[in-house]
């Protein structure tokens, strides 16, 4: 076994493979043990493939898992961390935005006693004020969400201890979002601050449509809240037309004024069936990611490794 193993999900990172490997091998070569790069192709339509089968020809640290398809990125890092032999886990992008040399200071704190040491964004270059915006709000708002303490401004770039790692792995669900999954097994943890530069090149595999599923993962995968708002807004609604009827009721019975304002009942109409409707969409994501889990389909399909074990060693795809 290794001391430290490297996971690097990758996709169409042909432009920056080179140099991320470069960096990482510089930085490894500092620590005080054997490690391994263990790269994961999530179906790269481009050639990361073959730059990685160049790399793991001429260097032994370098291994990698080659995908049949894309299956995602969340998916790419927990195969990583089911090949991954290393006594402590690093787990960071092939795009350099988070900076490798940052993994010393987290092998630090691990010598230290934590298991886990997750990077915290102090600032975010090369990035739209939208997407600052937006990942503010969203780590803030899925804190406010769960009862699980997700740090926020955190993203998944950081080092877990082999304990942490052997917990996660029986960890099966589909719709993964695995800094909350680290978060919620526990352990003791701390964070180390960085500032995250521009992308090295190419472009980012996030586009707003990503995110914006990566963001109902995050909360409907530790978070209840959204149901038990459902139950509020019915009950609010509710309670709203039983008090529109009675002041229906009375004003027909008891006065002579007549109950106009048509354009006014249909505004609040649609109004109450739009809150209805999206109701129905927050228990349908609910529903289906419950179908997606009783179909037990494993997470991914391995086309070909390189110096790894076989995956069916390390983790159980069932649990009975």
């Amino acid at each position: 076994m290794v001391k430290y193993s490297v996971v690097i999900p990758v996709y169409n990172e042909a432009l920056v493979i080179r140099e991320t490997y470069r960096r990482l091998k510089r930085v490894m070569e500092q620590t005080d043990g054997p490690y391994e790069l263990l790269f994961v192709n999530d179906g790269s339509e481009d050639e990361t493939i073959e730059i990685l089968k160049e790399l793991a020809v001429k260097d032994e640290t370098v291994k990698y898992v080659d995908f049949s398809r894309n299956f995602g990125h969340q998916i790419a890092i927990t195969a990583g961390m089911d090949y991954a032999s290393g006594k402590a886990i690093v787990i960071i992008d092939a795009d350099l935005q988070d900076p490798p040399e940052l993994i010393l200071d987290m092998i630090d704190k691990w010598k230290e006693g934590y298991d886990v040491v997750y990077a915290k964004r102090v600032k975010r270059k090369g990035e739209t004020m939208f997407k600052k915006v937006t990942a503010y709000l969203f780590y803030r708002v899925l804190r406010a969400a769960t009862e699980i303490d997700i740090p926020v401004d955190t993203g998944d770039f950081r080092l877990i201890d082999r304990k942490v790692r052997d917990q996660l792995v029986y960890m099966r669900e589909r719709s993964r979002f695995v800094r909350g999954l680290v978060s919620w097994v526990g352990f003791k943890q701390t964070a180390v601050e960085y500032e995250r530069e521009k992308r090295f090149a190419g472009e980012t595999k996030y586009p707003l449509k990503k995110m914006i599923r990566f963001s109902l993962d995050g909360i409907t995968s530790f978070s209840y809240k959204p149901l038990k708002l459902a139950s509020l807004l019915g009950f609010f609604l509710s309670a709203s037309s039983v008090l529109g009827i009675i002041i229906t009721l009375y004003l027909k019975l008891f006065t002579h004024s007549t109950v106009a304002g048509w354009a006014s009942l249909f505004m609040v109409t649609l109004l109450c069936n739009g809150i209805m409707f999206m109701m129905l969409g927050v228990m349908g994501e609910y529903i289906g990611r419950i179908y997606d889990e009783v179909k037990q389909r494993p997470l991914y399909i391995v086309k070909e490794t390189w110096g790894v074990g076989t995956q069916y060693e390390k983790v159980p795809f069932y649990m009975e």
